[in-house]
């Protein structure tokens, strides 16, 4: 970190964003450790230097052609020095190909670097995407005889939700991996971990597949898939895909820590969460016992 005074910018654009989105599913901070840190460090003179990034996901909706919407997701990082350099933001989609994915990010770093190099442009960022990001999609659907539309009609979409169990998850990196991964295939869900360690994931069926495929390589006492939840849209929309997400991102998810090396969580927070996102009977299939 360069200066309080970028720590005190970062915080107070965090709270705007706040502000502004209040909504789970429109603002989501990723890591709630790095934004306590980042407090911490503005308010008080004597506390220490943040290490990590805050991090945060902003998803915006966008109309296409026929009325309907998209939405993209906007995962952002603040290095220390931000906004003395620019944000890392990485915008997806599920209708976004790779090259398109490539392309719309390259372009939005140029007009970030052209017009807010050095100034706080989180919102000047989420406003590009939100007026530019849909032109990357239609370039490819104009130049080719299939429409993205008539391939999703052509052939059933596969929304899947898989909750998995480890027997415990302390690592860091493979911690930092779920996130990361999760980001990176454009899924939504939690992770909670400590001793047992839960993990959800929910989104396209090949997404969660390739999740799945990455963690079980990883070095586990045991982890496994407790329960899989497949639901099959015959020419499903981008929309009807996001109605059966319970989750707007995915995040890390810490109940009450507590025992002699603080890795047990508060399962009745847990059962509560569950509650809150509709997800209660999983509680039994993961523990044996009824949640209360």
């Amino acid at each position: 970190m360069a200066s309080r005074e970028e720590a005190e910018i970062q915080v107070s654009e965090l709270d705007l964003l706040a502000s502004m989105f209040p909504y789970e599913e429109e603002f989501a901070v990723t890591d709630q450790l790095a934004v306590a840190e980042l407090k911490r460090y503005v308010e008080s003179q004597s506390a220490e230097v943040p290490t990590s990034k805050v991090q945060f996901v902003l998803n915006v909706k966008a109309e296409v052609l026929d009325a309907s919407t998209v939405q993209f997701s906007m995962c952002c990082a603040l290095p220390f020095k931000y906004p003395a350099v620019l944000p890392e933001i990485t915008v997806r989609s599920s209708l976004l190909s790779r090259a398109q994915q490539i392309h719309l990010n390259s372009d939005l770093k140029t007009y970030l670097l052209q017009n807010c190099s050095g100034e706080p442009c989180m919102l000047s960022a989420r406003q590009w995407v939100k007026d530019h990001a849909v032109a990357y999609i239609d370039r490819e659907l104009s130049s080719s005889s299939v429409t993205t539309s008539d391939a999703m009609q052509a052939e059933d979409i596969i929304f899947t939700r898989l909750w998995i169990y480890s027997h415990h998850i302390y690592n860091k990196q493979k911690r930092k991996n779920i996130i990361d991964w999760a980001k990176e295939l454009t899924l939504s869900g939690f992770c909670m971990p400590g001793k047992p360690g839960v993990v959800c994931v929910e989104g396209l069926q090949n997404s969660c597949e390739e999740f799945w495929s990455r963690i079980r390589r990883l070095t586990w006492k045991r982890i496994l898939i407790r329960h899989r939840e497949d639901v099959s849209l015959k020419g499903g929309t981008c929309d009807e895909i996001q109605k059966l997400r319970k989750f707007s991102t995915l995040e890390e998810k810490c109940f009450d820590a507590h025992g002699s090396r603080g890795n047990h969580m508060d399962l009745g927070q847990l059962y509560h969460f569950l509650e809150e996102k509709g997800c209660a009977d999983i509680f039994q299939m993961y523990f044996g016992v009824e949640g209360h």
